[in-house]
């Protein structure tokens, strides 16, 4: 009996501390105002990335996405990238029918990106800030500054150098 009643002790004090862990993970989520997304056009082969504002409609090629919300996790974590989108379709008859309504994942494009006949769309990640001017009627997460000079707040420090990937740094003996 003694041995029963200290596995129960040893099970709820994992549960305990279990519990007391797993409400920290779920509070680390960081809203941000601009998702990211790429857009293929299969007829003409390009590929194009642009931002949206959460809450924001804008029209790539016969379709318009919408984000709602945009989610990442801070740098200490393991990256999570999600963001529920509404996608509308622009019919010939100029009528709007929907085509999705759900999560997307940036570090999973497939499993819920919208495949339309002509389009692709799907999310690439999440911005605190975006070089574009949020609409005039803007209602969502703040807006972090830096963008405007076109950095990224996620990005982090800048390490100084100035070559970039490819350009290797000169040897001490060629200087």
């Amino acid at each position: 009996m003694n041995k029963l009643s200290g596995y129960l002790a040893l099970a709820g004090l994992s549960l305990a501390l279990a519990a007391a862990g797993g409400s920290d993970a779920y509070a680390e989520k960081i809203e941000n105002p601009v998702a990211v997304f790429s857009g293929l056009d299969k007829i003409t082969g390009r590929i194009i990335t642009f931002d949206v504002y959460i809450g924001e409609t804008v029209q790539f090629g016969a379709l318009q996405v919408t984000p709602r919300v945009c989610h990442t996790r801070p740098a200490t974590e393991s990256p999570l990238t999600t963001a529920f989108v509404q996608v509308d379709e622009i019919t010939l008859n100029n009528e709007v029918r929907r085509i999705f309504s759900g999560w997307m994942y940036a570090d999973s494009p497939g499993l819920n990106a919208v495949e339309h006949p002509v389009y692709d769309v799907w999310l690439t990640g999440c911005k605190l800030a975006s070089t574009v001017p949020p609409p005039a009627d803007y209602s969502g997460p703040p807006i972090q500054k830096g963008a405007e000079e076109g950095q990224d707040p996620l990005a982090g420090p800048d390490d100084g150098v100035d070559t970039g990937p490819g350009m290797p740094r000169k040897k001490p003996f060629q200087e």
